[in-house]
């Protein structure tokens, strides 16, 4: 039987492009988004593309029972869960502490924390039982470093970090294996949700400057997977070569640098 990949976060970016990697390792997927469509229209390209199985679930993360009632509810072929990327995640607006909505700060607590704990909660107790399993968490560079207009955001990148080494501490002892992977600025749809739409504003962070694409982390997902079972990459710091941290980004032109 093929090994199975559950991606929250699969409709696109980081999420689509692992959904492929993995396709095209023989992996059968659980695609996981609010966005039914764009699963399915991904499902069908993988099935056509590799001939791998692919379950779809429209699913928020940020509701507990929903992400249990899809957990308990997948198909028997499914059932056995071989690695869970906790891929799911946003950034909203980059106003200070004293200026933002918090409504963003709410929308990001919920997905980045919150929907992460809750996938967790419920696969990973399917790992134990199964005594197997690997579970990859997308992190980000601000998980190391805090930046100007970062506070929230950084807070909750922060907190992955903290929840993958507990969650490796939580299954101690077992085979079960826990990595994060931490990029810097990767090209996606990432900067145009972080500033609501303004497409011109979210390529202004990628101008004169070769950014990271989803299916370079997506190669860095499979690497930490395919290790032998020996072996746990506990974390990946992974930068393009024109970041050298968060607020350091080399512009082959005279452009100021910027943030993510």
């Amino acid at each position: 039987m093929a090994l199975t990949v559950f991606i929250t976060g699969a409709s696109s970016g980081i999420g689509m492009a692992c959904a492929r990697a993995f396709a095209a390792q023989g992996y059968q997927l659980i695609l996981a988004a609010r966005r039914l469509s764009l699963l399915q229209t991904l499902a069908l390209e993988l099935e056509a593309t590799h001939g791998v199985k692919t379950h779809c679930i429209e699913l928020d993360v940020r509701d507990v029972k929903a992400v249990e009632s899809a957990v308990a509810n997948l198909p028997e072929s499914f059932a056995t869960i071989d690695v869970l990327i906790n891929n799911a995640g946003l950034a909203q607006g980059m106003e200070s502490i004293f200026e933002a909505d918090t409504d963003d700060w709410d929308r990001m607590i919920d997905v980045n924390i919150k929907g992460l704990l809750y996938v967790s909660r419920f696969v990973v107790a399917r790992m134990m039982k199964q005594n197997s399993g690997h579970v990859i968490n997308i992190g980000s560079i601000s998980s190391h470093q805090v930046y100007s207009g970062g506070n929230v955001y950084c807070a909750t990148k922060f907190a992955v970090k903290a929840l993958s080494r507990a969650i490796k501490m939580d299954v101690h002892g077992t085979p079960i294996r826990v990595s994060q992977i931490d990029p810097g600025f990767v090209e996606t749809n990432y900067s145009v949700v972080r500033f609501k739409g303004d497409k011109a504003k979210a390529d202004s962070i990628y101008q004169n400057m070769t950014p990271l694409s989803a299916e370079d982390i997506a190669d860095a997902v499979v690497y930490c997977v395919s290790r032998p079972a020996h072996i746990n990459i506990a974390e990946m710091l992974v930068l393009p070569t024109d970041q050298t941290c968060s607020h350091m980004v080399h512009r082959h032109e005279d452009v100021a640098e910027t943030c993510e």
